[in-house]
């Protein structure tokens, strides 16, 4: 396993924009329909905003309509740090990077076959990078 990356809250604020740093640290929620990769259609890897840990592909990706980027799996599950979230009264499972911890969404067990998952991840966490037989 990958050694796990650990920054101070003045690391993570010279590295990060503010809504990055409230989104990825504090673990916020960017508005529905508001981030770049909402639609967006581009192939290739989304890695982390935060460490560029390669999370998830293209070809799991698929629209939604919740709001923010879905994706049916993770390049790998031990990319993705789960945690029970039981805050605003809810019972879910939250997703964060394993490599640095940054906060990337949510898992939810209604997304389609053949995991009947939808990790559904705030665009703000995620950074594409095209495939390198696309570059």
């Amino acid at each position: 396993m990958t050694e796990k990356i650990t920054k101070t809250t003045e690391e993570w604020k010279e590295q990060l924009t503010p809504e990055q740093y409230e989104i990825c640290i504090n673990h916020g929620t960017e508005p529905p329909f508001s981030g770049k990769y909402n639609n967006s259609k581009l192939e290739g890897k989304f890695k982390c905003t935060c460490c560029g840990e390669e999370l998830f592909s293209s070809d799991t990706k698929f629209d939604s309509g919740s709001g923010w980027p879905s994706f049916w799996k993770p390049i790998s599950v031990d990319k993705i740090e789960y945690i029970s979230d039981t805050s605003y009264g809810m019972v879910r499972t939250e997703v964060n990077c394993n490599k640095c911890g940054a906060h990337l969404g949510h898992v939810f067990d209604d997304g389609p076959k053949p995991t009947n998952q939808r990790y559904c991840i705030n665009s703000i966490s995620l950074k594409h990078e095209k495939d390198d037989e696309e570059q």
